[in-house]
């Protein structure tokens, strides 16, 4: 009897171990599985990471303030794994994406045009008064010179104003060889060196009547135009100011109104062009011809003023002065 319960201890001891022995091992194989399934699902990932890489890797990455940042992103290189599907444009992506392109438009609209150069005609202002007319010099011929005959400006026949030839006159032919009287010395000089031993605040220059029945267009503004630009080497702070040529008398044929206005019309674009101003006096020494109007007619040779034109003369300066 006692050797039976013996052996069925011993048997139940047997079991008791073998069923401990394979639930170790079961949770041992579970442990190995999940260590196994753990390891697949990280190198999964990792292969998921490298697809996210794009172009070239040994680039240095664009600025975010190159204009390429809005360009579409380079296709991931090849992988045996499945690139992600790369995310959509939200709403608000899109709106950043619609205001950048906006602003820079507004900010090419925003660039400024240079406007375009002021006309060279000096138009009517204030009245610039005595003093405007005491900082001006006058070159001209014998239509210029009247302004010292009838003492119209200050210090009178003693003025240094005035610039002209000892005779008065100034053909626009020989207008860079003509010499002239400079006031404050008495002595002859070309006008381009009077200019550079002066350099007056303003030069009036009234030209052309010497000179328009003989010279074609083209001679006409060579000409005129190379003493302007003599000048403006000469003393390039001087302001210059191109005046029309005065009209004449009807009587006269030759040298005709008709074609004093088309001259008038070469000398304002020889201001335009030269970059200087134009002084369109003649408009309000004219009748209602066209012609010179006879109160301001000195009685001589239909061409020179008398002082009641001088004096129409300034006061139209004054009233357009340079500015």
């Amino acid at each position: 009897m006692k050797n039976y319960e013996n052996f069925d201890n011993a048997f139940f001891t047997k079991i008791i171990c073998i069923i401990a022995a394979i639930a170790l091992l079961f949770v041992i194989a579970i442990g190995v599985i999940g260590l196994v399934t753990g390891d697949r699902s990280s190198a999964s990932d990792d292969s998921s990471a490298e697809t996210f890489i794009f172009g070239n890797t040994d680039t240095e990455p664009v600025s975010p303030d190159t204009p390429e940042d809005t360009e579409a992103p380079i296709d991931p290189i090849d992988s045996d794994t499945e690139a992600p599907a790369s995310e959509p444009i939200t709403d608000t992506e899109s709106a950043e994406i619609t205001e950048t392109e906006e602003v820079t438009i507004k900010e090419t609209d925003a660039i400024e045009v240079p406007s375009e150069p002021a006309s060279a005609v000096l138009g009517e202002s204030e009245d610039m008064g005595e003093e405007y007319i005491n900082s001006l010099t006058f070159l001209g011929d014998s239509t210029t010179y009247g302004l010292k005959a009838y003492k119209i400006l200050k210090d009178g026949k003693n003025t240094d104003q005035v610039w002209t030839s000892s005779s008065a006159t100034l053909s626009l032919s020989e207008i860079l060889t003509k010499k002239i009287v400079y006031p404050k010395t008495g002595k002859e000089m070309l006008i381009a060196d009077a200019a550079a031993l002066a350099k007056p605040e303003y030069l009036v220059i009234t030209l052309g009547v010497e000179g328009v029945t003989f010279l074609d267009e083209e001679a006409f503004k060579e000409q005129y135009t190379a003493l302007v630009e003599a000048i403006k080497t000469s003393s390039p702070n001087t302001k210059i100011i191109l005046q029309s040529i005065f009209p004449v008398a009807s009587t006269l044929t030759k040298l005709n109104n008709d074609l004093i206005d088309k001259a008038n019309g070469w000398v304002r674009e020889i201001a335009e062009n030269t970059g200087v101003r134009y002084l369109d006096t003649q408009s309000v020494m004219k009748d209602e011809n066209g012609a010179l109007d006879p109160k301001y007619d000195n009685g001589g040779n239909g061409i020179n003023l008398n002082d009641t034109g001088f004096t129409a003369v300034l006061n139209y300066i004054r009233t357009h002065g340079y500015k």
